[in-house]
């Protein structure tokens, strides 16, 4: 991770997480903005591997930061910083593409080690927050009726998704282009009814693969 946007209100926060991220980063250059107008300026103008994004902005949402990186930088990992722990908030991120839903009041210890987890392909959670959506799929998840089984390749690409693996990376290990590997995934998230890789990460350990 080289280059890294904390978006975050609190300007004692808005430091501690930029110590944070220059701790788990070695050697990154952090930006950072205190606004939802602010970080919406700094995603439309500069390139980031990674964003670390309150949800509770003065202005508004951080999940409209998140969809706009989304929208402008495809690669890049976003993870929810904040200290809602709810599960219609924890939803609402992984729905608009998190990788990741790090809750404030933690060691920085802790959550050095889950930001690093993001360099090893692993989605970056709070351990409550992994309860939470363990449970939360338990009770809700949505599984694949007879008619919308993944087929074998999709079951490969998924299992890699699992294993933290970039477009580029299952392209290469599977002997196909991107734009291939784009589309099985873009039938994986219909099928499964998901709309990001960590929850991708959840359904293949849970088939096994």
């Amino acid at each position: 991770m080289k280059r890294v946007l904390v978006v975050e209100d609190v300007a004692e926060t808005r430091r501690w997480l930029t110590d944070l991220a220059g701790r788990a980063f070695a050697g990154c250059e952090v930006r950072d903005a205190a606004t939802l107008r602010e970080g919406l300026a700094l995603s439309g103008a500069e390139d980031f591997d990674l964003a670390l994004i309150d949800l509770g902005l003065p202005d508004g949402s951080g999940l409209e930061v998140m969809r706009s990186l989304r929208l402008a930088q495809r690669e890049i990992a976003c993870v929810v910083t904040t200290a809602m722990g709810d599960d219609a908030n924890i939803v609402a991120a992984l729905s608009a593409g998190a990788d990741g839903y790090l809750l404030k009041d933690q060691p920085a210890e802790s959550l050095e080690r889950q930001l690093r987890q993001l360099a090893e392909g692993a989605p970056a959670l709070s351990p409550a927050i992994a309860r939470r959506i363990m449970d939360h799929f338990r009770r809700t998840g949505p599984s694949a009726p007879p008619d919308q089984e993944l087929t074998p390749r999709e079951r490969d690409v998924l299992a890699r998704i699992g294993r933290g693996l970039r477009n580029a990376e299952v392209a290469a290990d599977l002997g196909m282009t991107e734009h291939t590997v784009a589309s099985h995934i873009k039938a994986i998230y219909r099928k499964l009814g998901i709309s990001s890789r960590a929850e991708a990460s959840w359904h293949a350990t849970r088939l096994g693969l």
